[in-house]
This record gives C-alpha cells, structure tokens and sequence, in this order.
C-alpha cells in the first residue's frame, strides 16, 4: 500500500455544478437545476476567506471569485461526475463506495404521504400525527411545536430527499418513545408503496414558540445498502472503517467497524483530528460526513451562513492536514448540490469537487474530469490491494497510487 490511512470528509451538498444531466432534474414544481452551482454562486455572494481550499487547487476546477489558481504540488484537484440516478445523501455516498442506483428512492415531497400510511402509523405507535408536508425543521416546530406538546402528538413531515421526520419533545414525549414509533415507521415503510431511504427521529426541546430547538439526539434509521461496498471489502480484510457523523446511519451500519457521533462540523473536525492522532487507528479508512453545510445553510437557502460555513471549515483542514503522517491520504468531497441561490429548497443535481492531499504526492495538479464518484471508493481498494466487487462502479485515480 502506498498510504496506510485514508480520509474522505464529506462537505455536505457542497457541489460545483456544470452536470451534464442538469436539465433532467428539477426543484419541487418546474424548476429546473441547470445552472446551479453551489459553490461558485456562494462565492459570487460574498468573497470567501478559504486559504487552505485554495492552496489545494479548488480554483482549478471551477472559477470562484476571488480564490487564485495556485500551484499545489502535493495535491490534485478533481471533479467527480455523478453516474447514479438521484440527486440525494444516500445515493451520493453509496456512490462513492461503489454503488449505483438507477432507481431513485421515493420522494413525497409534493403530496405528503399517504393517508393510509398515516392511519397504520398512527394505530401502531398510538399517537395522533400533525404536519404531514415538506418543511424544514425550525420552521414546522414554530408551526406545530406547541400542539405537538398539547395533544401529545408526533410531528410527521419530510423534504426533498427520501426520508419520513417524526418529531417530539424530549421532555414530554420522551426520547425512547419517539425512537419507539421510528422503528415501527421503519418497518411500515419497507413497503414498495412507501418506501423511503431514512426515517428520522427529530427530538426537540422548549416549551414555546420562539424557543423550540433540535437537539442532538437526531437518530436515522435508514434501508441497508442494495449492494457490496468498498467498506464491506475493507472490513472483511480487518481493516479499519472509522465513521464520524451520519456515516454510520447512511450505511445502517453495513460495513462500519467504529462510529463516533456529532452535534456539529465543528465536533466532527475535533473528532477527526483526534482520530488522526491516535495511535489506536493504523490502517484504514475514516469515512466523515459534516452535514451542517446542507442541513443549516443550504436546504435554508441561507447564503451568506453557507460560506462562513465554508470559512470556519477552511482552518480546520488545514488543522487536519498537520495532523496526519506522511504516508496518510485526504480526499476533500460533497455528495451532492444544494445551490443556496437556486429557487426551491431541493437538492441541486451538480458535479463534485474532489480535493486530493498528501505529504506523499510530489506532482500534484488538476486531473479534470472524473465518471463517478465510485472512484473514491475503488482508489481506496487499489491502494489497499484489493479488488472491487464486479457490481461496483468507478475506477481508480492511478495518479494518486503512483
């Protein structure tokens, strides 16, 4: 092996447009994704302090204001290009270790779910349900919040990925009783008519509105991946596959060895940099999703909060990247688009970037164009002599492993 631990960090939804099927997707109603790109509009709203970004090519791929094209010796700078149908979390980073999906999950974005849907949860979990339509979080608690606690009544509501949000308060409701009810919506949505890719517990905290937050103790519980991945291989071969953030719930823990839980991207750069200076991980992968970027700022189509998003993140690779040995490996990517700037709140169907360090590599420059973002996950295999499953998509970056 010419690395010995790797390191992909997710930035969540932090895409750079230009995808050749653009047009074929679109945002809730007609809208249409071509023309989206997340991080250059971000940069067309504010000048972007990213230095570290910027010494590692990220100009090179896309024109963003104001960040330089530089020279970067020890490393490349890619755009990986998406070769699964869908636009969402779950099929981004299945991709990335080597799975395709040509059939997207389903979305109830438009409609709600189903009044027959929702009569079986209600009888199962012996709760009333309130909502029941696409929204973000913060706004459907000041909505619904209070009735919620009055009534003692699960909130049910979605978004423009393939997921079912039941929320209730802590304090009234109890966190064992509203991850009761998700498992028993878990199960009921297995079924093909309802079938989505994650059920999500959204506890809450307050009394009233104005003062209703989300706490930490979101729990996902989604479908396991329909195929073997690049961390089933890694695993089986008893190599570590540190997870750090949502990674784990994507994956339904298939193919996990270690998973750490996050409140933040800041606690999931703390909780990387310590795993980078641990002596207990040797070899392997550590595989980190920073969901903040998408779930704060780009589903909120908050601009501005995106790129300080963007900014805060900056100093904490560079952190990461004095953390690592020399024969260690960064891979900087995104999963999908959520263009702040577009119309809607859906994801953006766009191209990703894919930012490539080590201390290790001497020749470092742009390597253009990449088919499928399962080339993470097979460059990950090569360097560990491994092969990749026949189902599995993408090929090495052999300049990386030279």
């Amino acid at each position: 092996m010419k690395y010995k631990r790797i390191f992909v960090i997710v930035m969540d939804s932090l895409g750079i447009g230009h995808a050749k099927d653009q047009n074929a997707f679109h945002q809730t109603g007609e809208i249409s994704d071509l023309g989206a790109n997340t991080f250059k509009h971000i940069s067309e709203a504010k000048k972007l302090n990213i230095p570290t970004l910027e010494s590692l090519g990220v100009a090179d791929i896309d024109e963003l204001n104001d960040v330089a094209i530089v020279k970067h010796p020890n490393s490349y700078s890619i755009k990986l290009n998406e070769s699964s149908n869908g636009k969402d979390t779950m099929t981004g980073h299945w991709e990335m270790m080597g799975i395709l999906t040509t059939k997207p999950f389903k979305t109830f974005t438009d409609t709600g779910f189903p009044q027959d849907l929702l009569d079986e949860l209600s009888k199962k979990t012996g709760h009333k349900l309130i909502g029941n339509y696409a929204s973000s979080g913060t706004v459907i608690l000041n909505d619904l919040g209070e009735q919620s606690i009055k009534e003692n009544a699960l909130i049910i509501y979605t978004s423009s990925d393939s997921v079912l949000q039941l929320c209730g308060s802590e304090k009234y409701m109890g966190l064992n009783e509203l991850y009761r009810c998700c498992e028993i919506a878990r199960k009921l949505c297995m079924k093909p008519e309802w079938f989505v890719g994650r059920v999500i517990a959204r506890p809450f905290v307050g009394e009233k509105v104005g003062e209703f937050k989300r706490t930490s103790n979101r729990h996902d519980y989604a479908v396991s991946p329909s195929g073997i991945t690049a961390m089933d291989i890694l695993k089986d071969n008893n190599l570590s596959v540190s997870c750090v953030g949502k990674i784990n719930d994507i994956f339904n823990s298939v193919g996990v060895t270690e998973t750490v839980h996050t409140i933040s991207n800041q606690d999931g750069m703390d909780k990387t940099i310590e795993i980078a200076k641990s002596k207990n991980f040797k070899e392997g992968l550590c595989f980190v999703n920073l969901v903040e970027f998408d779930s704060e700022f780009g589903h909120r189509r908050n601009t501005l909060g995106y790129a300080k998003c963007i900014e805060e993140f900056d100093p904490r690779l560079k952190e990461l990247i004095s953390s690592i040995n020399d024969d260690d490996l960064i891979m900087v990517t995104a999963d999908h688009g959520n263009d702040p700037t577009w119309g809607g709140t859906d994801h953006t169907r766009e191209k990703v970037p894919l930012l490539v360090y080590s201390k290790a590599i001497n020749d470092g420059r742009c390597l253009g164009d990449v088919q499928s973002f399962g080339a993470i996950g097979s460059t990950i295999l090569e360097n560990f002599g491994l092969k990749k499953d026949k189902t599995m998509v993408g090929d090495p970056i052999e300049e990386i492993l030279k």
